[in-house]
């Protein structure tokens, strides 16, 4: 043992080699499993957390506008134009 290490300096290089190695050997072990079984374990398993998809697109709402709004967006989108 070197002279000018103190034994909390070693322990503590130790604890950090094994929880290197610890983590290693769990990361490996999740990257083989989820290589394992790439399809059947995201199939059989869905995220519950998220809602679910729409099979058809949501209904689109109309309104019918009043001549006096109709001339109002018609001058928005001339002044909106003006400088393109």
């Amino acid at each position: 043992m070197p002279e000018h290490v103190s034994i909390l300096q070693l322990t503590g290089v130790a604890v950090l080699v094994l929880a290197t190695v610890a983590w290693v050997l769990g990361l490996t072990r999740v990257l083989r499993r989820s290589l394992a079984e790439p399809t059947a374990w995201h199939a059989a398993h869905p995220l519950y957390g998220l809602p679910n998809q729409r099979d058809t697109p949501p209904h689109l709402e109309s309104v019918e506008l009043t001549p006096a709004e109709r001339d109002a967006f018609a001058g928005l989108v001339r002044q909106l134009s003006d400088g393109r």
